[in-house]
């Protein structure tokens, strides 16, 4: 470095307030925290979590010092803690008060039905607490915390809680503002849809075995032919391997020739068939896979039906039976393997 380098830089030192230097501004530090440059003014005018520099004609300029008040915002709110208290909170351990640990104990979880009408612009209605968390971690696009929030969520509620509870309803409140916004928000949908899936795997266990005294065949899980919406029969493949059920996980928009195939050579003890459309529902399909027996002349069986998704609403068979959430369709297939059918 020259000389006439270092002297510039050194006059810009002193021409700068203290600390102007090695502070941010607003758009540097909306990039580092996830978050829009809107909602760091909203939140100054707001909640007075604002930048502790404000230089005369300049810029405003946030102090190392502003950016750990507003991380520690950005976490709370992440978490679910409303945005008034997570800046009361945020602003007092700055100062070295507990305040984050009273916000926690301020702000107790309420049951379905308690919540608030909004989180990070998405419509959720009554929800629990973990949604707004998690609707407002996927709107900054903040990964890490998705993944954690998602975890924490079924450590604490177990899977069948945290998947109706906490990943359904924020998932529909992004497809619904999805839906009525053009194409923005896809990358939410994307980013939200892409941790569920993985948390959902990443909870499933080893793929068990299908022998044992009643010799019962794997649950097949498939969704019908042009149907791409797998996440609930994710969630169905990990409460069966929860309950240490054989199944086969064949995934989004399988065509029919294949599924029949797959039914002849496993021998399925049931096959469940997600669709998420009605245009997607094909019950002359469901029949067929209905109608598939094997076994010895005289002791010929074929598999239970399951038939799962919105789409087939008043369009099953009877002997069909048609769960209507992830508990239901887990009480139905546990049975058919307890009673060895």
């Amino acid at each position: 470095m020259d000389g006439t380098t270092g002297n510039s830089a050194a006059a810009r030192s002193e021409a700068a307030p203290q600390g102007v230097a090695t502070s941010l501004t607003t758009g540097a530090l909306a990039r580092r925290l996830g978050v829009s440059p809107t909602t760091l003014r909203s939140w100054d005018h707001r909640y007075g979590i604002g930048p502790a520099i404000r230089p005369d004609g300049r810029h405003r300029r946030w102090a190392p010092h502003d950016v750990a008040v507003l991380e520690t915002m950005c976490r709370l709110t992440s978490a679910g803690v409303p945005p008034a208290e997570a800046a009361r909170a945020a602003r007092e351990t700055a100062a070295g008060a507990p305040g984050e640990g009273r916000a926690r104990a301020a702000a107790p979880e309420p049951a379905i039905g308690a919540g608030s009408r909004a989180a990070g612009s998405l419509p959720l209605g009554d929800v629990r607490r973990e949604c707004r968390g998690l609707a407002r971690a996927a709107v900054r696009l903040d990964a890490p915390a998705l993944e954690q929030q998602l975890a924490t969520a079924v450590d604490t509620h177990g899977l069948v809680v945290a998947w109706q509870e906490v990943m359904v309803p924020t998932l529909h409140a992004v497809g619904r503002r999805w839906a009525s916004s053009g194409d923005r928000y896809v990358e939410v949908e994307h980013l939200l849809s892409w941790h569920v899936s993985t948390t959902l795997r990443r909870f499933s266990r080893p793929a068990a075995g299908s022998g044992g005294a009643s010799a019962l065949g794997p649950v097949v899980l498939a969704c019908m032919p042009g149907e791409q919406h797998t996440l609930a029969l994710e969630s169905l493949h990990s409460g069966l391997s929860e309950l240490g059920l054989p199944t086969r996980m064949f995934g989004s928009a399988v065509p029919a020739e294949a599924l029949t195939a797959a039914v002849d050579r496993l021998g399925p003890a049931a096959v469940v068939l997600w669709a998420q459309a009605r245009s997607t529902a094909s019950l002359p399909l469901a029949r067929r896979v209905a109608g598939a027996r094997w076994g010895v002349k005289g002791a010929r069986r074929g598999p239970l039906v399951v038939p799962c998704g919105p789409g087939w609403l008043g369009r099953s068979d009877p002997g069909m039976p048609w769960p209507t959430s992830l508990k239901d369709a887990l009480d139905i297939l546990e049975a058919l393997y307890t009673e060895g059918r």
